[in-house]
């Protein structure tokens, strides 16, 4: 009677509620109360796991989490990893580095989406076996110790029910030797075999094994990393002059490219231009006879977004320019412009896709005060949405059948943020292959959401930071915040649109050269617009515009590169680039202080160190393009493994001039009318 009164006391029945179901909801939900480890603060994760995170393959994955559990019993974590659509885990063992974070990693082998995950469980053996060494260590004998040794061996038990037969069969005679032995001195080192952790490790209890949401990643391939783009306006390549250029024109471009170390040609919109409000020279909203108009304003009688300019050539000979392209190495790189001329086929096949105003004209583009009158933009609040999405999608699929990979999206963010995630996920998901470089110069957090949506490359403000303190704050947020994991910016000092105000506009060429040093040194992904960067074109359009005077955007030119130019400068660093894997990855970035006089900062001085394994390079960059300037740079020795007064090597990449230093602080003298920069690979 008492027995069953104090069962009564002590015993709480889960009650049920008219439908049966237990009215603990929330114990319910728990899957299995065993499970006791706790994971936490998983990185790299963005938004929380919202968005996957970037690599190019080859790349490895650095994951860490914090992971404990109550109490004081061993707790082990694994990192999970696998390409999407498998079933199954590949593990790695995490690293402890004290205060309850661990870390591991894993290589992006094969280019698509993968996912990962961190797992993590309260270890019962090695629970045990830490508390039973100790004990040992503690002089404790066997006899005293026979009963945690038959304890280890029903753990042992436990495991071998988890293992294959073969296995179970060689842990059972380890349990009965074990059990055997319980209290001879023999079962001390039996019970502290390597052999019983192996088998431990190789049979985890997955039932009280927590593990993290699931973390996604894109792997992109190697150019998608690293790269070195030329734009360049096919219709003024022709080398007859006062003739259109053609695309066979730009397959004999192909050889000096590939020379100069460029492998992505990009070109501008290759489709017909309206005749509508055409431009004429200068963005004159007046167009004169002959005049060839923007490649921007796309559409005409010929044809629309899938379709070439009948002077360029045809789709077979541009399907020949991107075959062409390749045995040089070099991708053909294609402007992908969802807008359309006045004249452009959908406007009279899908008027519901284009704004009308009040007067009944279709709404052409606006960036107030600027207008494009020859330019119509899609209305995505059509109640036809739906087909024009699927129609705008098949216009990157089209150009994906003629072998096109890598596309330039011009002014992405003037399109919504959930058309790019429907339509870059369904194209990725057939070509995983394919880059997307988002030329988008806007605000920070839109320019992110578009890499997070799945832009592969992204526009930078790098044009724009234009001294030295502008230019380390910008690369510390690219290289060293959460940016690193999604946003992997691509450098131009110059694009069509953009000429320089502050640095490039009435400059001399070591302002152009000294950019170009930049830009080549601090990201994989760089490009220019050609020639005229390499012809350190200086004139704007006007006082307080960054657009070029006679912009070829407007016009055929004849460019003439017999005389001065700097593309001997820029094949040297091409070629520096390609040499040196410290520079063919961007995140591995580490700002070195440069002194005119003790604790006194150089103020157009930039040094910075990048390596790559055991390959590492200073480079030391004077920002003043018509003054020379000198100072003490600190070699970051402790990054290299040098000790201050151990010589090591230096060759400077640009002359091939060799030295000898053994210092940390060491002087540098750059003469911008003779050289703007100085590449120092470093061999310890």
């Amino acid at each position: 009677m008492t027995t069953k009164k104090r069962a009564s006391a002590t015993t709480t029945k889960i009650k049920k509620n008219a439908n049966g179901k237990s009215r603990l909801a929330t114990l319910d939900a728990i899957a299995n109360g065993a499970i006791r480890a706790v994971i936490d603060k998983v990185t790299p994760e963005i938004d929380g796991g919202l968005f996957p995170i970037k690599r190019v393959v080859g790349e490895s994955v650095v994951v860490e989490a914090d992971v404990f559990a109550d109490g004081h019993d061993q707790v082990v974590a694994v990192l999970r990893y696998r390409r999407k659509g498998e079933t199954t885990w590949n593990e790695t063992p995490m690293d402890f580095l004290g205060n309850d974070r661990w870390r591991a990693e894993f290589v992006a082998d094969q280019v698509g989406e993968m996912e990962y995950a961190v797992a993590a469980r309260v270890d019962h053996f090695l629970s045990w076996r830490n508390g039973f060494k100790k004990r040992v260590d503690a002089g404790q004998d066997a006899e005293s110790l026979k009963v945690e040794v038959l304890i280890g061996a029903d753990i042992l038990g436990e495991i071998a029910e988890r293992a294959t037969t073969a296995d179970a069969k060689k842990i059972k005679a380890l349990q009965a030797s074990l059990k055997k032995n319980a209290g001879k001195p023999e079962s001390i080192a039996e019970a502290l075999s390597e052999t019983l952790v192996e088998f431990s490790q190789k049979y985890p209890d997955e039932s009280i094994t927590a593990q993290s949401k699931i973390l996604r990643l894109v792997v992109d391939p190697k150019k998608a990393g690293f790269s070195t783009w030329v734009e360049i306006f096919p219709r003024s390549w022709s080398d007859v002059p006062g003739k259109h250029g053609t695309f066979k024109d730009c397959e004999r471009l192909l050889p000096e490219f590939a020379e100069l170390g460029f492998d992505v040609l990009y070109l501008p919109p290759i489709h017909p231009i309206g005749l509508t409000k055409r431009k004429g020279k200068n963005n004159s909203v007046v167009a004169a006879e002959g005049d060839v108009g923007s490649p921007w304003a796309i559409g005409s009688k010929e044809g629309g977004h899938k379709a070439t300019h009948p002077e360029l050539g045809s789709l077979q000979d541009f399907r020949r320019l991107v075959k062409a392209a390749k045995s040089f190495g070099i991708d053909i790189a294609l402007d992908i412009a969802f807008q359309c001329s006045p004249d452009h086929p959908y406007v009279k096949e899908h008027p519901e896709w284009f704004k009308r105003r009040p007067d009944g004209t279709v709404q052409y583009a606006e960036n107030p005060p600027k207008k494009y009158e020859d330019v119509l933009p899609f209305n995505f609040e059509t109640s036809d949405w739906k087909n024009l999405w699927l129609e705008l999608k098949s216009i990157f699929e089209f150009w994906l059948d003629q072998g096109v990979r890598i596309f330039r999206v011009d002014n992405p963010h003037t399109k919504p943020f959930a058309f790019w995630a429907w339509c870059l996920a369904e194209l990725k998901r057939e070509h995983p292959d394919a880059i997307f470089l988002s030329e988008a110069f806007t605000r920070p957090k839109v320019m992110h959401r578009l890499a997070k949506l799945g832009f592969t490359q992204s526009y930078t403000y790098f044009t724009w930071r234009n001294n030295k303190r502008d230019l380390q704050a910008y690369l510390t947020e690219l290289t060293a915040t959460e940016a690193k994991e999604f946003f992997r910016p691509n450098f131009w000092p110059n694009t069509p649109d953009i000429l320089s105000e502050e640095f490039l506009q009435y400059a001399p060429p070591a302002a152009f050269m000294l950019r170009y040093a930049l830009a080549a040194t601090l990201s994989a992904n760089i490009g220019v617009y050609e020639p005229a960067f390499s012809l350190c074109l200086n004139v704007p359009l006007m006082k307080g515009k960054e657009e070029y005077l006679d912009s070829e955007k407007y016009e055929i030119k004849r460019w003439d590169l017999s005389g001065f130019n700097i593309r001997p400068f820029i094949k040297k660093f091409n070629q520096i680039r390609k040499e040196n894997p410290a520079f063919q990855q961007t995140n591995n970035l580490f700002f070195a202080e440069v002194e005119i006089a003790p604790k006194v900062e150089s103020e157009f001085l930039i040094a910075y160190l990048k390596w790559s394994g055991r390959n590492y390079v200073l480079t030391v960059v004077n920002h003043h393009p018509t003054q020379a300037q000198e100072g003490w740079v600190r070699v970051p020795l402790e990054r290299l493994g040098v000790q201050e007064g151990e010589p090591y090597r230096v060759r400077e990449l640009l002359t091939g001039a060799e030295f000898v230093w053994n210092k940390m602080w060491n002087y540098v003298r750059l003469n911008p009318s003779e050289m703007v920069a100085a590449v120092f690979r470093i061999e310890p």
